[in-house]
């Protein structure tokens, strides 16, 4: 088994390390017709597209070979920013030119083996892949050959799994990643480029963007630390399950379905997105995008509706938030299997609880107003309701919470605050679902406070920082709204004290609890 595992971490280092380098296998030229294919669809104020005003100052760079990743794109924003500077000055934002299209133009520039040869792509994905290999060939010695039943032995001890120097580097990797995926996609192109072979599976002349990278490696990682949980949860049945659960709904709802959409020319929608974590569902040209495709597009915007209107209140009264969160929702799904080496890192504070109402809630308000005032900008076609620009909201929203919050914090910050903390902290439907789940549904965890010998490990695995072991220790039930219903807490606990159950109503929060002592005697708790 050691072996294996050598063999596997060297699969591992030796793929990761091939796919970094990809990055630096390219030079870069501009030809007319890769700046005419991108920007004589991007039309200006003018009335002209950005290709026949930007011409005479592009074909500077035609023929042109950098080296360098940073200069070509330096030198082709350039002509931008010098158009720009006056318009900006005069005040003309109508007539300003964006440069969006400048991860295709750098991404067609590209030149070299690694752009001009399929084979050679073929390769250097086939190593990323061996990368996931090598974690597997890594994962299945150490739950193999092991009884059934969940061991955590020594991960207070590793500088993996206890905020140490490794958790640290990985949580770096992990916010550089999410950094330059959200705000400087350009500089990846050549990862776009390992993917494409993937996405003409899809569609013969289609070609992998970043969030088509993104959603790939998303599925692989989900795929190969889902293999992990199996593992280490095998012989739990919930947890196998619900495992299972989350790597479908990820790798077909998520992935697969809205590719072989896009594919047939149908709107590229996630079935299981919904407002508010889709924040912008309500969006004016969304609604008019969806409604141009005719019934279908008509049909799938108003299932959304019937998801957070009718389906978020009818599951969670029946099944607590545990439905969604963890057996559907993607950004959970990735929270159980990538993050779940990191659970345990959850603050269990009252602070931190506080802090978590506070800052979930807050997010859940920001984006009904920010929905109200894109819906009325939409009616009245004016962008200021009541002195407040929606457009102004939208980018606010879409860059703290969609971006920094969701992404790099809430992923990046797995190996030292845990594995939910979007989920905890930032989620608006969470918070959603958390009200409905305390106040009017059939869900809670029940407590045996005789059996409850203190062992802690409900309250150390609670990836949603509860003190699962303070109820336990009174026999209280346990209804929390930020409970996602994961069933760690149980699965971990040695006596079987802790129980998820869907029951009626009555009784469900036990405002007096008594705990049976091990001699029989019931005991008040004051």
């Amino acid at each position: 088994m050691k072996k294996i595992r050598n063999i596997g971490r060297t699969l591992f280092a030796v793929g990761l390390l091939t796919f970094v380098l990809s990055l630096s296998m390219s030079h870069f030229v501009l030809t007319e017709k890769v700046a005419y294919s991108q920007l004589n669809t991007v039309y200006t104020g003018e009335g002209k597209t950005a290709y026949e005003i930007l011409e005479p100052q592009l074909t500077q760079l035609y023929g042109k070979k950098y080296d360098s990743r940073f200069a070509f794109i330096a030198d082709y924003r350039k002509i931008f920013s010098d158009y720009n500077a006056p318009l900006k000055a005069a005040g003309k934002w109508e007539q300003v030119i964006h440069d969006d299209k400048l991860v295709m133009v750098v991404k067609h520039s590209g030149a070299g083996l690694l752009t001009d040869q399929l084979w050679f792509r073929l390769v250097f994905l086939l190593s990323f892949i061996g990368t996931c290999i090598g974690a597997l060939m890594i994962i299945f010695p150490e739950y193999a050959g092991k009884p059934f039943g969940i061991h955590n032995n020594g991960i207070y001890h590793s500088p993996a799994s206890n905020g140490g120097w490794i958790g640290i580097v990985v949580g770096t990797f992990l916010i550089l990643f999410y950094i330059v995926l959200y705000f400087f996609p350009q500089y990846i192109t050549n990862w776009m480029l390992l993917a494409d072979p993937v996405r003409k599976l899809f569609s013969e002349n289609g070609e992998a963007d970043q969030w088509f990278l993104y959603g790939f490696i998303y599925c692989l990682a989900m795929v190969v630390m889902g293999i992990r949980m199996l593992l280490k949860y095998r012989g739990n049945r919930y947890q196998q399950v619900r495992t299972f659960s989350v790597m479908f709904f990820q790798v077909c709802f998520a992935f697969m379905i809205p590719e072989l959409l896009s594919a047939l020319n149908q709107p590229s929608v996630d079935l299981k997105h919904i407002w508010p974590l889709h924040y912008n569902y309500f969006e004016g040209e969304r609604i008019e995008s969806m409604y141009a495709f005719g019934g279908i597009g008509i049909a799938m915007f108003w299932w959304g509706v019937a998801l957070f209107v009718i389906g978020v209140p009818l599951f969670t009264y029946l099944y607590g938030k545990r439905w969604y969160c963890s057996w559907v929702c993607g950004c959970g799904g990735l929270a159980e299997t990538l993050g779940d080496p990191y659970r345990q890192l959850s603050d269990k504070s009252v602070k931190a609880w506080k802090i978590e109402r506070w800052m979930i809630h807050s997010v859940l308000v920001f984006v009904v107003i920010m929905t109200v005032l894109v819906l009325i900008a939409w009616q009245t076609k004016q962008d200021t309701v009541l002195g407040i620009s929606s457009g102004m909201l939208k980018m606010i929203y879409g860059f703290l919470i969609g971006s920094v919050f969701s992404g790099v914090v809430g992923t990046g910050f797995y190996p030292m605050m845990g594995n939910r903390v979007w989920c905890r902290f930032g989620c608006p439907l969470a918070a959603y679902l958390g009200l409905i789940q305390r106040f009017k549904s059939r869900f809670r965890i029940t407590t045996n406070g005789g059996q409850c010998i203190s062992c802690g490990n409900c309250s150390t695995y609670c990836e949603m920082g509860i003190d699962v072991r303070w109820y336990a220790q009174r026999g209280q039930n346990i209804v929390r709204s930020s409970c996602v219903g994961c069933g760690v807490c149980s699965s971990v606990c040695p006596r079987g004290v802790l129980k998820l159950e869907n029951a009626p109503e009555a009784g469900r929060i036990n405002e007096d609890p008594i705990i049976i002592g091990h001699d029989g005697i019931r005991l008040k708790m004051d």
